[in-house]
């Protein structure tokens, strides 16, 4: 789309679409300008197609499906966003955040680090101050007077000029960029910065649009939620567009997130009901019966697997999707239940959190279905917990953006009906930072205190302990060296904790903390080093002994490097891929190691994210050699643990038996 300069008059000439909407244009007329300098035009009433028909992108997936949307009653919206000048009339205190991240510092410019809560207190202020009804938006609303009358990506037509452009794509960290209002030129109906300076709060619940057509519509009664519109400043263009739908957690406030206000009463409509839409799977039909364990006074050796738990539907967002980053976790009614990632890529913004459970007595996994989504978030590693009381616990990272490692919060929410229903999303870090990015790896400590660990980037892992049942939860500041560590605790109180990555001597490196993880010994295990695509795990089995599982070589290096076995004979032998450990000793020593494969023989495929899936026969020798894992003991002692792709089963006297002979 050209852009024209003139210089003289310093405007930009840009071509607009002719409208093309399901009514006649309606004209605007009747603006006006409030106490505190807003520009308030009215918007006449009028018909539009909310919506994009766009492919399968991260993007445009909750989009769909189009549907005519009627506007009946007129409503006054601000020109601009509101700005910290205007915002700090009612929150004085607000002046702290300016230019945090390097975001918004000038008095003109559109205010950030406001909550969906904050910014609903601000109109209600508004209101009493003027005696007029101030509001956010509707989500239609947003749209509507947004598109003004164009039915394109952007109402400057298919592209969006560089004009509007403030460092559109994702970075590690967000980008210092312009944020003053009104720079641009405005839609015709005369709203700025409806593409790209900041997201801006609405009304509404996030939920999937349904078909048909709607009048005034509100959303939805309730939901985890509230919708954002308009992109911003550091993000990519597809998400910028007119259609495009984001949400944020009402608590959560960064710095890609402000608001414009509406004058006018709210539409009464009845808002639509969360029920209306099909349970998930991993919802349906679950037992609340406490499961009754069989007790044996003597194990009998015993393996399973591997067999695959990950079933996505074929159907967008999941066609083309991998699964990483698994966590898994025991429920009271005997259940598996497992969530893990579901992403086109990593570092995206469409990063989406999918669950399955594996059914007490079952044969096979139940087919995936959304766990956890909030459109336009990266929510970066779960994590799973089952406390003795039988409340589950899912933790999770969460960012402003679709930038992970330096800049998550971290949000919690339990169920205590074994996973059918959760709670609504908890920030329980709700600064963004470098020590939230959630691993699988959550236990309680002999003295009660519940420790969930999160990688600290760059390179090692934090712990963060909360000593109320997850009520409040503090960093106490060290940090292991190597990312995803796995962690237990020993007999004496101390922490152990085996890492990926800042290898010592050319072995993983081994860590023990006698304060509760504020500070680290290190020395080099007798492991080899864990590679990209691999993720270790310690735990302590309920027979006394520390469980230890990695990988013995680099999936970029297969078969260089091994690890030496023994089989029934006593004779060694060289074998690859993913084997335990056992330590007796509080890992001190580790005499037993065992490599986990059914040696039968087959090809099976392992999976990890950056890559297709790979193909390895497990055999005597050989066994799984790239994912993450993560494990959980059962009362009959038998060990579940999963990879990326495949279920493994055994127990503790499978561990301590020889290999068998190759077949």
């Amino acid at each position: 789309m050209p852009v024209r300069v003139l210089r003289a008059a310093a405007l930009l000439v840009i071509p607009v679409p002719v409208a093309t909407a399901a009514s006649p244009e309606p004209e605007t007329g009747g603006g006006l300008v409030n106490t505190l300098g807003m520009e308030m035009l009215r918007i006449e009433p009028g018909t539009f197609e909310r919506g994009s028909p766009r492919g399968d992108d991260e993007a445009s997936y909750s989009e769909r499906p189009v549907h005519t949307v009627h506007i009946t009653r007129p409503f006054h919206v601000a020109s601009t966003p509101v700005t910290n000048a205007q915002y700090e009339r009612f929150d004085p205190d607000h002046r702290e955040q300016r230019g945090k991240w390097g975001i918004s510092e000038e008095d003109d410019e559109a205010v950030v680090f406001v909550s969906w809560d904050e910014a609903v207190a601000f109109t209600e202020w508004l209101s009493a101050k003027e005696g007029e009804p101030y509001r956010l938006p509707t989500e239609a609303e947003w749209e509507y007077a947004a598109r003004a009358g164009t039915t394109t990506p952007f109402f400057t037509g298919e592209e969006l000029p560089d004009a509007f452009h403030r460092y559109q794509r994702n970075a590690p960290r967000p980008e210092p960029v312009d944020l003053r209002v009104g720079q641009t030129p405005p839609n015709p109906w005369g709203l700025h910065d409806v593409h790209g300076i900041v997201e801006e709060w609405t009304l509404d619940w996030y939920g999937p649009y349904l078909a048909g057509e709607q009048t005034d519509p509100v959303g939805y009664d309730d939901g985890d939620a509230k919708v954002t519109r308009g992109g911003s400043h550091n993000s990519p263009l597809p998400w910028l567009r007119s259609a495009a739908r984001l949400a944020n957690l009402p608590e959560n406030k960064n710095w890609l997130i402000g608001f414009r206000v509406v004058r006018g009463a709210r539409p009464d409509t009845t808002p639509l009901s969360r029920d209306i839409h099909e349970t998930p799977q991993w919802a349906r039909d679950v037992v609340q019966e406490r499961h009754e364990w069989p007790v044996s006074a003597e194990q009998v050796p015993h393996f399973a697997g591997p067999r695959i738990y990950v079933h996505l539907p074929g159907e967008a967002p999941w066609d083309g999707f991998l699964a990483h980053c698994p966590a898994l976790t025991l429920l009271p009614n005997g259940d598996l239940f497992a969530a893990w990632h579901v992403m086109g890529s990593e570092r995206g913004r469409g990063l989406l959190i999918a669950a399955a459970r594996f059914r007490a007595g079952g044969e096979a996994w139940d087919t995936a279905a959304k766990f956890l989504t909030v459109p336009g978030r990266n929510l970066h590693g779960p994590a799973l917990y089952t406390d003795g009381d039988g409340t589950v616990y899912h933790f999770n990272g969460y960012s402003a953006g679709g930038q992970i490692h330096h800049i998550l919060a971290m949000i919690m929410r339990t169920s205590t009906d074994n996973g059918r229903t959760w709670s609504k999303p908890k920030l329980i870090g709700p600064e963004h930072g470098s020590r939230h990015q959630v691993i699988d790896r959550v236990f309680e400590t002999g003295d009660g205190a519940m420790v969930l660990a999160a990688d600290s980037n760059p390179g090692g892992t934090a712990l963060h302990l909360s000593r109320d049942g997850g009520k409040t939860w503090s960093d106490p500041g060290g940090t292991i060296p190597g990312i995803h560590a796995g962690v237990v605790e020993l007999a004496d109180g101390r922490l152990l904790a085996i890492g990926r990555g800042r290898n010592i001597e050319e072995r993983s490196p081994l860590s023990v903390s006698a304060d509760m993880g504020e500070s680290w010994e290190s020395r080099a295990s007798p492991f080899p080093p864990v590679g990209s695509g691999q993720r270790p795990y310690l735990l302590r089995l309920d027979e006394g002994p520390i469980l230890y599982v990695a990988f013995t070589d680099d999936r970029n290096e297969p078969r260089e490097r091994g690890m030496m076995f023994r089989n029934q004979k006593g004779e060694e032998f060289r074998g690859h891929g993913m084997f335990a450990a056992l330590s007796y000793d509080e890992g001190e020593t580790w005499p037993v190691r065992k490599l986990i494969t059914p040696a039968d023989g087959e090809e099976y495929f392992a999976r990890h994210v950056r890559g297709p899936s790979a193909p390895f026969t497990a055999s005597y020798d050989n066994a799984e050699h790239q994912g993450y894992v993560t494990a959980v003991q059962a009362p009959d002692g038998i060990i579940h643990l999963i990879s990326s792709r495949h279920h493994y089963e055994f127990n503790l006297a499978w561990l301590e038996e020889p290999a068998s002979l190759p077949r």
